[in-house]
């Protein structure tokens, strides 16, 4: 079985190290993944300049490796359309440095990438550790094997794919897994102002999250309580309930 894994912390972040170094024991594994930080990078594809590829040695393994000058979305197009001489019988991205749960999906690099691979009728899977510190991302190497594997033997509708969260815990502290949805994310105070040498204003995007009730079945929810969620993902964002409500607004009339 073939792997085409990737991320959006870079090439050389420990998260995909640990990750393809462990599918590696049962998977032929090949990573084409940005060459630097790519966080928060949305769906965004690279039209108005040229992507640069280039071979690299990875850590301390013989695993096959591209670095891209894009963006995740851009690597999995590259990887299935144009770098690999295979078709890969699942996408893997990860493990990202951080939690993607509910609405931050839209904005997630990471899960992009996961997308991207669905779009092309891959089996693929994003995954993060909710750590900020101290990330067991052994733990999260562990998981994603075997999830990957539970994964090829099952089916899934088309056009879906899994984001996994791992809980701010220990292995030990893991009380199981959930499958969920995806909860809602706000935030306040996302914008700091500041002045630069020059008298000019600036921007750093911040923000707190603030704190909701979440439906009980919501990812968020669920590794607050130390569960590992996985919620099936599926990106037809066309809300059919509402369809026959606007069939009837007079729209003749505008």
């Amino acid at each position: 079985m073939k792997v085409l894994v990737t991320n959006d912390d870079g090439i050389f972040a420990e998260g995909i190290y640990k990750l393809a170094k462990k599918l590696s024991e049962k998977f032929d594994v090949y990573v084409v993944a940005p060459d630097r930080q790519r966080s928060a990078t949305g769906h965004a594809i690279t039209m108005h300049h040229p992507l640069r590829v280039n071979k690299v040695k990875f850590f301390d393994t013989d695993i096959l490796a591209w670095a891209v000058n894009g963006t995740p979305t851009d690597c999995v197009k590259l990887g299935i359309e144009a770098i690999l001489d295979i078709k890969p019988d699942i996408i893997i991205s990860g493990i990202n440095d951080g939690p993607n749960l509910g609405t931050d999906v839209l904005y997630s690099g990471t899960v992009s990438a996961a997308i991207e691979g669905a779009i092309h009728g891959f089996k693929s899977l994003a995954i993060s550790m909710v750590s900020k510190k101290d990330i067991d991302y052994d733990f999260g190497a562990d998981f994603s094997l075997k999830i990957a594997e539970k994964l090829l033997e099952k089916e899934l509708p088309n056009n879906t794919l899994l984001n996994i969260n791992i809980p701010d815990c220990s292995r030990q502290e893991v009380k199981g897994i959930k499958v969920t949805t995806l909860g809602i994310r706000r935030y306040k105070n996302s914008f700091i102002k500041r002045i630069d040498p020059r008298g000019q204003e600036y921007y750093w995007l911040g923000g707190e999250i603030v704190k909701e009730i979440q439906n009980e079945t919501s990812d968020i929810a669920c590794v607050e309580d130390n569960y590992i969620s996985i919620t099936p993902i599926h990106f037809d964002l066309t809300k059919f309930e509402a369809i026959e409500e606007i069939k009837k607004w007079d729209l003749k009339s505008i």
